[in-house]
């Protein structure tokens, strides 16, 4: 399994992660797929997305709108990438467009196949076992227009990601009390410019990153180490 969760932030933020997930697809010019989370509004976030990966030395990138109709052609095209990038955005709109598509099932194939999936902010949150994360805290979470209930994601890792974090009062308070909720699952929470690289049984962690475990926060210095 090769997995990158980005905390979210501007392309020249995050370079870092950006060579582990070229790393980890063992290719030096990896063909590469940007999967937005709305067609609508982040065209200029793809052109950031593949201007930046360019200046890396990557030529093949490719545009997959998830909730725009498609047909097999492209849908197989875009099986055959090295890299499978999933955007930040609104993750209630992105997980119910995955879902009525049928890539949920093609995106863990995907993983299991070797692929490797990057997902930044929402797409991060997505690559979890469920998207609650999304849903708070109260002054800075995503709106559940689309009434999703069902909150069940890809389910690739036994963790809880937050991103966007910021080490202040009201953001330890939240996630110190959501962590009691889910005893014994570890919350990572990650600024932007930080994340995580999971990659088999290891995990890394890049820039500054936090635990939250059963109401107790961690600072995680940049290190490896096997998941738990």
């Amino acid at each position: 399994m090769k997995l990158v969760f980005y905390g979210g932030g501007f392309e020249e933020y995050n370079i870092e992660l950006d060579l582990e997930a070229i790393r980890l697809s063992g290719k030096k010019r990896p063909k590469v797929t940007y999967i937005p989370s709305c067609s609508y509004g982040l065209e200029a976030d793809f052109k950031a997305f593949s201007d930046h990966y360019r200046d890396l030395g990557v030529k093949q990138i490719m545009y997959f709108p998830i909730d725009l109709p498609f047909d097999r052609v492209l849908e197989r095209e875009i099986q055959s990438s090295d890299i499978i990038h999933l955007s930040g955005g609104n993750t209630f709109y992105f997980l119910n467009h995955l879902r009525k598509k049928k890539w949920l099932s093609k995106l863990k194939t995907f993983v299991g196949d070797g692929g490797v999936l990057t997902g930044l902010s929402a797409g991060g949150i997505l690559m979890t076992p469920d998207i609650k994360t999304a849903s708070y805290p109260s002054f800075d979470c995503d709106e559940n227009e689309d009434r999703i209930r069902n909150f069940e994601a890809l389910n690739l890792v036994e963790f809880e990601f937050f991103p966007h974090y910021r080490n202040s009062k009201r953001y330890n308070e939240v996630l110190t009390k959501e962590s009691k909720k889910i005893k014994n699952r570890s919350l990572f929470a990650s600024p932007d410019g930080s994340g995580l690289v999971v990659e088999g049984s290891r995990i890394s962690f890049i820039g500054r990153n936090y635990l939250f475990l059963n109401g107790v926060k961690h600072y995680i210095k940049e290190q490896t180490r096997l998941i738990q």
